[in-house]
């Protein structure tokens, strides 16, 4: 299972831990309500899930996620394929399947990089393994219909108003 795939070994980015909140440290501002500077607004970091990605930044990271998925993932964890434990050679057509495994690559690079806790692997199997794989590979999950070499794309569940709640559409 070694590659020299700098790709493969990269772990995902890791959330930045929160600051102390602003103005904290600072002199009192007597003009300020409660004698406190407002707390200035600081630029977020962008979201690290890939359902919130788009671009170039998408493609990266889908990149990333495919590696780890078919150098790490299915070479250790990837059990036989039956109509009762589907598996799509295609998986990355299926929306739901991308989520599922980038969750469990974040969770993954949380629990088992470097200078992480000692038992970080065996609360990954516990918490996030078992669980996303029984989700993927259940008889009625996303890869439901699929075959080896046969991808089935899923219909998206009808709705009768996509904005049911919202202003009523303007006719003209």
């Amino acid at each position: 299972m070694s590659t020299d795939s700098p790709e493969l070994h990269a772990l995902p980015d890791a959330p930045d831990a929160p600051d102390a909140p602003d103005g904290l440290d600072e002199p009192n501002d007597p003009g300020a309500p409660g004698g406190l500077e407002p707390p200035r607004s600081e630029p977020k970091s962008p979201p690290h899930f890939i359902l919130y990605k788009d671009g170039p930044d998408y493609g990266q990271t889908l990149r990333q996620l495919t590696l780890w998925t078919h150098h790490v993932l299915l070479p250790v964890y990837g059990r036989e394929i039956s109509s009762s434990a589907p598996w799509c050679s295609r998986w990355w057509e299926h929306q739901e399947a991308i989520a599922l495994l980038h969750g469990l690559w974040l969770a993954w690079g949380d629990l088992t990089g470097p200078g992480t806790d000692m038992s970080g692997p065996s609360v990954w199997h516990r918490d996030h393994l078992g669980p996303t794989m029984n989700v993927l590979r259940d008889a009625m999950g996303p890869f439901a219909g699929c075959k080896p070499g046969n991808h089935r794309s899923k219909e998206i569940p009808p709705v009768d108003a996509m904005d049911p709640f919202g202003p009523p559409p303007v006719r003209g």
